[in-house]
Order: C-alpha cells, then sequence, then structure tokens
C-alpha cells in the first residue's frame, strides 16, 4: 500500500502559470539529482575484502545510474558477495534531497518484505533447535490468535500457504495510508485482522500475506519468550555482523536513515507518505543497510545462523494441495535464471524498493536498496548479478 498526499489539490490553486514555473524548477531540480548521483556515486563506495575488477565495477555504476535516471530515484545502495565475501559496496545518489546527504553502503533503508526471509531464519533456526514444531497449531505459541475452522501450522504460514489474508485491495480493515498510529506489541497488531475468515483451506492455495508473517511473530514470541526485536538482534543480527540492523521505529532517532519518497502521477518526486511500520516487523518493518544485507547472505552462504540441511528446506519451494506450481519456499521466493538456481526476496512500501538475491552454488550475491517505491529492485539485482558472475542469457 502506497501513500498520496494533497500537493496535487494544493499545485490546482497556483493558477496555471506558477504551476508550469513549478514543474519546470522541479524538472531542473530532478536533473540536478541526477547529476548528483553520479557525483557521489564513486564517492561513498567501499572496496571489501579481495580484489572487484575495475571494469565490473564501471559496469555496475553504469547500470545503476541507468536505473536511477529512468526511474527517477533520489538515493540506491548496492552490496555485491562474491566467494562468500564482500567485495564491493557503494552508495549513490542522495539519501536526502533536501540536506544534501549522499547515499552510502551504511545508509538504512526500509527492507520491506526483505524483512521476511529475515524472520523466516530465526524461525527456522528455533526449529532446528529444537524449541518450535513446525507442524503443531499456531496456538501452541500464539495463543492470541483465535482457532479457525481449521488448523495453521508455521511451516504453512512460512510458506504463504496459512489462508490468513493480506491488505484489501479497497483498503477496508487495515491500516489507513499516512498513518502514524503505533503498535505496542505483536497482540495488538493481531487485532487488525485476527477476526476475518480464512481466504482458504491452510495447506491448498499459496495466498501471499504479510498478516502472515506478523502471526509468526508471535509464535517466535511465544517459543522463545523473549521480544522479537531482541531475539532477533541476539540470534540473527550480532551472529551474521548486522550492527545497524533494526526496526523501523517512525518515532525514534536513527542515525543514517535514509528519507522516504514517492513519484506521483505527473512524475514529480515528492516525499512518501507517513508509515508506522509497527504492526508488521516481522513482515515488513526492519530497516538496514547495504553492507548489513550483504553480511546477512554471507551469514546464510556461511552456515553461520543455520545449519545447511535448514538452509536448503527453507530454499525448497512449497507444493500447494492445489497443484498448482509455487516457486515460494519457506520465507524465500526461489528462481531458475542463468543456469542458476537463484534464491531471494523483494520488497516494497511507502518510500522504499528493495531486493536480494543469491546464487548459492557461486556463494555469490547482491543487495540492492532503493529510497523509491513502485520500482524494480530485482531487475537491477540481477542485472548486478550477471555483471559480477559474468552471467549469460539462457538461449533456447
Amino acid at each position: 500500500m502506497l501513500s498520496t498526499d494533497s500537493s496535487y489539490f494544493r499545485q490546482i490553486q497556483l493558477g496555471a502559470t506558477s504551476l508550469a514555473r513549478l514543474k519546470m524548477r522541479r524538472s531542473a531540480a530532478s536533473c540536478w539529482m541526477l547529476v548528483l548521483a553520479l557525483l557521489f556515486g564513486c564517492g561513498t563506495l567501499r572496496a571489501q575484502n579481495g580484489e572487484f575488477p575495475s571494469e565490473k565495477r564501471v559496469a555496475i555504476e553504469k547500470a545503476v545510474s541507468n536505473f536511477m535516471t529512468a526511474n527517477s530515484v533520489p538515493g540506491i545502495s548496492v552490496a555485491v558477495v562474491q566467494n562468500g565475501e564482500l567485495v564491493w559496496s557503494a552508495g549513490f545518489g542522495m539519501a536526502d534531497l533536501e540536506n544534501f546527504v549522499p547515499a552510502s553502503p551504511a545508509t538504512l533503508y526500509r527492507l520491506g518484505s526483505i524483512s521476511k526471509p529475515i524472520t523466516a531464519t530465526a524461525i527456522l533456526q528455533l526449529s532446528e533447535r529444537g524449541k518450535l514444531d513446525l507442524d503443531a497449531e499456531i496456538q501452541k505459541y500464539c495463543p492470541a490468535f483465535p482457532k479457525k475452522e481449521w488448523p495453521i501450522t508455521t511451516r504453512e504460514l512460512l510458506g504463504h500457504l496459512g489462508g490468513i489474508r493480506h491488505y484489501n485491495q479497497d483498503g477496508k480493515g487495515d491500516i489507513p495510508d499516512d498513518s502514524a498510529k503505533h503498535f505496542a506489541s505483536m497482540e495488538e497488531s493481531l487485532k487488525i485482522f485476527a477476526a476475518d475468515p480464512l481466504v482458504a483451506k491452510p495447506g491448498t492455495k499459496f495466498h501471499y500475506s504479510t498478516y502472515g508473517y506478523t502471526v509468526l511473530g508471535c509464535v517466535l514470541e511465544g517459543a522463545t519468550g523473549e521480544k522479537y526485536v531482541d531475539y532477533m538482534k541476539e540470534n540473527i543480527f550480532e551472529p551474521a555482523g548486522m550492527e545497524e540492523t533494526r526496526d523501523d521505529n517512525f518515532f525514534a532517532i536513527v542515525p543514517h536513515r535514509t528519507r522516504w519518497y514517492h513519484k506521483d502521477s505527473s512524475g514529480v518526486v515528492q516525499n512518501a507518505g507517513v508509515l508506522d511500520s509497527s504492526y508488521k516487523i516481522p513482515g515488513g518493518g526492519l530497516i538496514s543497510s547495504a553492507d548489513d544485507m550483504a553480511r546477512f547472505e554471507i551469514a546464510m552462504l556461511a552456515n553461520t545462523i543455520v545449519k545447511p540441511t535448514t538452509r536448503e528446506m527453507m530454499w525448497a519451494p512449497q507444493k500447494p494441495a492445489d497443484g498448482l506450481k509455487d516457486d515460494y519456499g519457506l520465507g524465500w521466493g526461489t528462481l531458475k535464471k542463468y543456469g542458476l538456481n537463484l534464491v531471494g526476496h523483494d520488497g516494497s512500501q511507502q518510500g522504499t524498493s528493495t531486493s536480494i538475491t543469491l546464487a548459492p552454488e557461486k556463494r555469490a550475491g547482491v543487495v540492492v536498496l532503493a529510497n523509491m517505491d513502485d520500482v524494480n529492485a530485482t531487475e537491477l539485482s540481477e542485472q548486478i548479478l550477471k555483471i559480477a558472475l559474468d552471467l549469460k542469457d539462457e538461449t533456447k
């Protein structure tokens, strides 16, 4: 759900001449923004362990520049993992247009739905430690969620097979756009949708649901006796070296957090609408940097936070009872491309578009985080992976 504001109606009051002048100034500002993207891209890169060939860096910078220009993206941060190491990361453009703050590899972005594979990893970690039964009814750990016509398991929620609804298309029954309402607990967040009927019998149909991941947050808290954010910090973020990753607390002062941007129907870049994501932290409420997300990819590839067998289970596509093709595993999407088995996830919400892509066979991965909503970060992520690994498009 992306927000809009009332600036359009304010512009009408300016009159046709003033509006034309305003658009000209904004157009000029947009051009200057893209110049800044090029200027700051080189100033905020980091060479990491090992060497990353300059010709690949130049090709990636060109791809990022083209993507930013085509989509009017103010700022992007990128990281590349090869041979299980962070070999290169960079920031392009601006994290804050109003205050001329450049994006860097340490800039913190809203992850959106990339929060899901991180939460799924924590859930599977609990399972391998014997603290959570994936196939038990969720009420064993989350009694605050009412029983439904059919039982629901944690495994089904991880694969979006639990039958819990996603956001309603008309927005009714959901948190309104531009809402700063803060939710203090998982139990409070459950009240948004807990009374609603299931959209399908669990296990039968793939139905993507961020709310299902809110239930998983409740399951995690019930299994551990800890708050979700505390468990994640101690058992996922710290072991993986993700020192800056945290919940996106709308009211907190968070150093290095980017501003959020949105493009209106006429193509003018504006500040994105208000979003307090406290109602959906496990499925869409974390913030992180390109460097930290690269460290998450490295931890997954190195089996630092889960065992290899657990990781492979997460990356295996599920099989709904309806027999339809399903490329989603347990919190991770899967894709066959460039002759490789890729895994990853993307995300989009107010002021952000994100993507992580891993090629486990190559021990490689890419992170793309952008501070503009509704742009295809996965397209850029796969393009960067192709450049980094010298991959070729498959031919028939």
